[in-house]
């Protein structure tokens, strides 16, 4: 087995796995990205967060959720130079299908983040949801590996929190991103573990 996962003081956060990235259907496929490694990882996450809810570890969905009123100036900007036109790059728009839940199903007791930005930390309540349940310990799963995972993961740490990794549970458009990334959280922030690592750990 590799490194022992916590399930005292843990919380599972499940980050980003919504149509508009995951969908064949959504905006990622519509760029043209390839999507063949996400519904293994999906697959992987929905039996991490059954397990976690058996364990009594808070299942917390990460979503992100835009709309012209929270956009970033910063990416707007990069968008312009980047040639792409900003209304019609933008994902997970509030109130479309975009933005709904991508083959998960919450269940009752489930907690759920709402965000604007890259990281889960910037902007939202994540940090007070985390105090209020007593949180030292952080399991991170979900897409994408170098983005919103990286991102979170690293915001998380700084502020003190023991990072878990699921490297099979997490999904990049690229795999030889998805390996870079892990390898540079690996060396700097996280813990990286297998979803057999966590379920082993829990004796599941």
């Amino acid at each position: 087995m590799g490194a022992e996962v916590p399930a005292n003081r843990t919380a599972l956060l499940i980050v980003d796995v919504q149509r508009d990235f995951c969908a064949a259907d959504g905006k990622m496929a519509e760029f043209g990205m390839d999507l063949s490694q996400i519904d293994d990882a999906v697959d992987r996450i929905d039996r991490l967060a059954a397990a976690a809810r058996k364990c009594g570890v808070p299942v917390i969905f990460i979503r992100l959720m835009t709309g012209p009123d929270t956009d970033s100036r910063a990416m707007l900007a990069w968008y312009a130079r980047q040639g792409y036109d900003a209304e019609s790059a933008a994902v997970c728009r509030r109130g479309t299908s975009g933005a709904e839940n991508y083959r998960l199903t919450p269940e009752t007791g489930d907690l759920f983040v709402d965000k604007q930005r890259y990281s889960a930390f910037i902007g939202t309540n994540l940090e007070l949801m985390l105090n209020n349940y007593d949180i030292n310990s952080l399991i991170v799963t979900g897409v994408t590996t170098e983005c919103c995972v990286d991102s979170t993961v690293r915001d998380g740490f700084m502020r003190d929190y023991e990072t878990f990794v699921v490297a099979d549970a997490c999904a990049a458009y690229e795999q030889e991103l998805h390996d870079a990334s892990l390898k540079v959280m690996a060396i700097n922030f996280a813990s990286i573990v297998t979803t057999e690592d966590v379920l082993a750990s829990w004796d599941m």
